[in-house]
């Protein structure tokens, strides 16, 4: 099944390897997915007059090959209960 927004995956490598999360963003060209609170990054932010500067820790993008779905444990339930 192909990775999409808003489904749940375990990470295979890195440094969060092991860790779950949901899918918010993918970049198909690029074969890669942004993961709720996985891969986070420090970005420093310049000052501007609409915004506040600083260090700001945000998501950044891992490859899709990295990533694996998690099965709904629910379906498989109903499943074995309807047999």
């Amino acid at each position: 099944m192909m990775i999409k927004k808003g489904l749940k995956v375990v990470i295979l490598a890195g440094k969060d390897k092991k860790k779950e999360g949901e899918v918010i963003e993918i970049d198909r060209s690029k074969h890669r997915a942004k993961v709720k609170e996985i891969n986070m990054v420090k970005k420093h932010i310049k000052t501007t007059k609409e915004k506040k500067g600083g260090i700001v820790s945000k998501e950044s993008f891992i490859h899709i090959s990295n990533l694996k779905l998690v099965e709904n444990k629910k379906k498989t339930k109903k499943t074995e209960a309807n047999k």
